[in-house]
């Protein structure tokens, strides 16, 4: 294992309103991605928040058929966080009212989706250009709930529209518990570097937990951030497809200062396998084992040889075809 010199504090207990994290490394709320089975493994290998995917408020209204799938938690996850998208306050405090008994710990409003069909309607990081609406939102919800309610949000909505500091410090003074902060506009997607300075800024302004968010892959690049930003916590995205290990990973080296060995080929394999099967238990085996093929990609990518079994992996149909090509790819 690689050492370096050991810094202490860097890991440590985070409190959002009356609810205490073991830690302050989190998962981030993915569409697509952070569904039960695989907020399950993130708990597992040492997350100390599962932030689930975002769920319309509108669709809860509306009673939408998906949304108790979506809204699904199991006591194995440990603390979870339900993200809430849309942009009409009453709607938003309303359906906050409606799911409080549901037993997730936190509840968190979606400003940072940059997908076109959430921001034509102005939600997601639409709402970042308009700070009085925030205000209102966050307001309707904290009233409604008596949970601590979070917000995501990013750098900004352009680059001519930098202003990350002003809606964290809107929504602290409308009662948000906590703000995570992507470095990246709502135009960048999620291209080119996150600003980490913008994180600073905000953590200076604010009196709320800060969460840290883009560029964080290992225990190195959390360490950096958390150092750079003074922020309190950090939420892991992109880079926790296909490796809930990183959790485990980041916590191993804030606390020791090593750099944990990669999980071996056979522990891929067997996550895989478990993933598939929690994706069955919950999803079925038709939307379940097709599902998986993203995640075996993720999971699969650096792998010698794995670009050549993607085909495969795009034709599998069955649980039976998910553990063949797990074994072609891993070597077992």
């Amino acid at each position: 294992m690689r050492k370096i010199e050991k810094i202490d504090g860097l890991l440590h207990p985070v409190r959002i309103g009356d609810v205490e994290l073991k830690d302050n490394i989190i998962l981030a709320p993915m569409a697509g991605v952070t569904d039960l089975p695989f907020r399950l493994l993130c708990a597992r290998y040492g997350s100390a928040l599962q932030c689930m995917e975002m769920v319309s408020a509108k669709a809860i209204l509306h009673n939408n058929k998906n949304t108790d799938a979506l809204m699904e938690i199991h006591p194995l996850e440990g603390l979870s966080s339900l993200q809430l998208f849309g942009s009409d306050p009453e709607i938003m405090g309303k359906m906050a009212a409606k799911i409080k008994e549901r037993p997730f710990a936190i509840l968190d409003i979606n400003m940072g989706c940059p997908v076109p069909k959430v921001v034509n309607n102005g939600e997601g990081s639409a709402l970042m250009k308009n700070g009085a609406l925030v205000g209102r939102i966050v307001e309707s919800v904290v009233k409604n709930i008596d949970k601590p309610v979070t917000v995501k949000i990013r750098k900004g909505f352009d680059d001519e529209h930098i202003n990350a500091v002003e809606i964290a410090h809107i929504a602290q003074e409308s009662g948000a518990s906590a703000v995570t902060v992507h470095g990246r506009t709502r135009e960048q997607y999620y291209a080119g570097k996150a600003d980490w300075d913008i994180i600073a800024k905000v953590k200076e302004h604010v009196s709320i937990p800060v969460f840290g968010n883009g560029d964080v892959t290992d225990g190195e690049s959390a360490r950096a951030m958390l150092q750079t930003t003074g922020c309190d916590g950090v939420a892991v995205g992109r880079a926790v497809r296909g490796n809930p290990f990183i959790f485990r990973e980041i916590k191993h080296y804030l606390e020791t200062g090593e750099v944990l060995e990669r999980p071996t080929k056979e522990e891929i394999m067997d996550t895989i396998v478990e993933h598939a099967k929690l994706q069955l238990q919950y999803k079925g085996e038709y939307i379940g084992v097709r599902e998986m093929r993203k995640h075996i990609g993720w999971y699969s990518a650096g792998i010698p040889g794995g670009a050549k079994l993607r085909g495969k992996v795009n034709e599998m149909e069955t649980m039976d075809d998910v553990i063949e090509v797990a074994r072609q790819m891993f070597g077992r």
